[in-house]
């Protein structure tokens, strides 16, 4: 009974190699605004590609540049670009369609690194696997600058902040050498040597 059991948990996990792989290419398309000291914030364009390396089934490490433009109606324009590494949690990773959570920091700059600082962020969002290995998701997040002098202007009691949203894919890639490795743990009337 519990190899039983046992074998139903490692071929429930063997879905992740199914539908994902140990590596992801990310990339996305979406808005930013931003909160900061100047009135009348607009939303601009936003872009990101990444990559991901999955430590376990649920965990996965992220580095991503991303691009977007800080804009208030008639007063102040300007591009930026971040730098950002994440820890990302997937809630439920042997199913197509999974929530999933993620937060840590980044470096940000302005075009020609005339303005940078430090920051964190945190976020959430949906994935679903629409085939082997390529995802669709949606996904907001929240990114808190150590810098009051993102808008160009010092003023006000808290540093300023940027909302980013996007719509986006993973392209997954690799596993088969785990995959193999959990096939061999799966116990069977072979491996067991109860056939001479």
């Amino acid at each position: 009974m519990k190899s039983a059991e046992k074998n139903k948990k490692l071929y429930s996990r063997l879905a992740f190699f199914e539908l994902r792989g140990t590596n992801a290419i990310d990339a996305a398309i979406g808005s930013s605004i931003t909160n900061g000291d100047l009135a009348e914030s607009e939303f601009e364009a936003y872009f990101r590609i990444g990559y991901k390396r999955h430590i376990t089934s649920h965990l996965n490490l992220n580095f991503t540049y991303n691009k977007y433009s800080v804009v208030f109606k008639d007063v102040y324009s300007e591009g930026f670009m971040s730098f950002d590494m994440n820890l990302e949690l997937l809630i439920s990773p042997y199913k197509r369609f999974t929530p999933y959570l993620f937060a840590g920091g980044g470096y940000n700059a302005a075009n020609y690194f005339e303005n940078t600082s430090t920051k964190v962020q945190g976020g959430l969002g949906f994935e679903c696997i629409v085939t082997e290995g390529f995802g669709i998701k949606l996904f907001g997040e929240y990114n808190y600058f150590f810098s009051d002098e993102l808008d160009g202007l010092i003023a006000g009691e808290s540093d300023d902040a940027v909302w980013r949203m996007g719509l986006g894919i993973n392209l997954y890639f690799g596993g088969s050498k785990k995959r193999e490795k959990r096939l061999k743990e799966i116990e069977t009337v072979i491996n067991n040597n109860l056939i001479n």
